[in-house]
């Protein structure tokens, strides 16, 4: 298979395009399947019985209820700007896809290239030798574009073959049975930088919080930094694979989203399919250190996963709920580092950290909801928050602030302080320092130039790590 290799093509032969896979990187059924989970969790126990109907019924009923937007699928554009260049030039183009018809119809209306489209309807599942045999009786001669082991046999019975994002299965087929390829378009990105972007691994620093409770208690010895280390690698391998799930379910609405349509699923860069199986090996390699820490943590980690998929299946479309659920999380972090190193948890640490984190949540939303405002849109989409509610969380998040930084100063204030600090009042130095952070990260989400996720603005931002760097100095100090 030669890229190379370019033939002029007949201009009067009809190009036949594939869906899934070629004119857009993603399969359209897993992505539907994804967007009916998410809008209605129990009606996935109908697709066994849709299934004893036959692949083709499954499709169709999965892209009723749960349609996708043609507008804003995940086009190869190699692929894309050829056929536009194919259209002027007045060559007829149709969309030949085992995909649901009214799928294919609406993408062919957004494109406005195709002159026809052939597509799964009724009892047949347009695929494979039923799909060849509609194009000879429909063309006769025909050229095809495909990408999967599935459009060998088309590809083999076209008049000129082309490729697109080809897997592996598909280029061994056609080295094997001596298909030439006239053209090949990519449209990728590298599967390690892909896989590495899934998982969030930037979200990791988020687990240093299981550390927390044991530096704090003042009590450090090997066995417990052992537990710690195995608990964060836990608590991270189990958080990706939450990353993961939450991703594919949230597919549609990332794609309506000025940053998040650059996440691999919504992209089309990584497959539901993979997603599903990265995230069962990211799941197994977290229960095979669960021996190695005490049952409490497995009590906080059985926490966590429920909190998770219940954000990630409703809750994150309710209202403050969402930024309640976002902030405990941070919590319960602390407190599984805790139960993991054996650490009691300080009810002034569980309450600084609350408040704190409600504020960082909040500062998430309103920095969405900002972005939301400047590109002209009303309501977030899978959110439960319209932009007339600005103000409001403004004034929730930084109330949410200056209480954690009472809390801490109200801490730092008690006498039995100086039994764990020998400079204990150094610590109001960190007043300061928190009070100008915080002031800081609200003012840059005004302004709109704060990224979506606080975190991620903390790790990259020069002022905040050197805050960060001055916190930890004189918390030394003080000691």
């Amino acid at each position: 298979m030669d890229s190379a290799s370019l033939v002029t093509p007949d201009l009067a032969r009809p190009l036949c395009v594939d869906l899934d896979g070629t004119l857009i990187k993603s399969d359209s059924l897993f992505d539907a399947f994804c967007e009916l989970v998410r809008r209605n969790p129990l009606s996935v126990w109908r697709v066994p019985l849709w299934v004893m109907g036959g692949r083709a019924r499954v499709k169709i009923e999965i892209a009723r209820r749960a349609p996708l937007d043609a507008a804003r699928l995940p086009y190869n554009l190699p692929l894309l700007r050829y056929l536009q260049a194919q259209w002027r030039e007045g060559r007829p183009l149709y969309l030949a896809t085992g995909a649901d018809a009214g799928l294919a119809e609406r993408v062919a209306a957004h494109l406005g290239v195709f002159q026809g489209v052939l597509g799964t309807e009724g009892k047949i599942n347009l695929t494979k030798s039923r799909k060849l045999a509609r194009l000879k009786e429909r063309f006769g001669a025909f050229d095809y574009v495909g990408n999967s082991d599935a459009d060998v046999v088309i590809l083999a019975g076209s008049h000129e073959a082309m490729v697109a994002n080809p897997t592996l299965g598909l280029r061994l087929a056609l080295r094997m049975r001596h298909i030439p390829v006239a053209r090949v378009f990519i449209d990728r990105r590298p599967v390690g930088r892909t896989l590495v972007k899934a998982i969030r691994l930037h979200q990791w620093a988020k687990n240093v919080l299981l550390f927390v409770p044991l530096l704090l208690s003042h009590k450090l010895t090997k066995g417990s930094l052992v537990a710690a280390i195995a608990a964060f690698f836990c608590f991270c391998f189990m958080a990706s694979a939450n990353y993961l799930v939450n991703d594919m379910l949230d597919i549609e609405s990332d794609r309506r989203h000025r940053s998040k349509r650059l996440r691999p699923f919504a992209a089309g860069d990584l497959s539901v399919a993979g997603g599903i199986a990265f995230s069962l090996a990211l799941i197994f390699a977290s229960i095979v250190l669960l021996p190695l820490l005490p049952r409490a943590f497995a009590l906080w980690l059985g926490f966590y996963i429920v909190a998770t998929l219940s954000y990630s299946l409703y809750l994150k479309r309710v209202a403050v709920v969402d930024v309640l659920l976002l902030s405990g999380l941070y919590t319960l972090r602390l407190l599984a580092g805790g139960a993991a190193t054996g650490t009691e948890i300080s009810p002034w640490l569980a309450g600084f950290s609350s408040f704190l984190f409600l504020s960082l949540a909040m500062v998430k939303r309103f920095s969405e909801i900002e972005n939301l405002r400047e590109m002209g849109g009303t309501a977030t989409h899978g959110r439960g928050y319209l932009v007339a509610d600005m103000e409001q969380i403004r004034s929730f998040g930084t109330s949410s602030a200056y209480a954690a930084v009472v809390v801490f100063m109200l801490y730092i204030a008690r006498p039995d302080v100086t039994e764990l600090y020998r400079h204990a009042t150094r610590l109001w130095l960190i007043v300061p320092l928190l009070i100008y952070w915080l002031n800081r990260v609200w003012l840059l989400a005004s302004r709109g130039e704060l990224d979506d996720d606080p975190v991620v603005f903390a790790m990259r931002d020069g002022m905040s790590l050197a805050v960060g760097a001055a916190v930890a100095v004189v918390a030394l100090l003080a000691i």
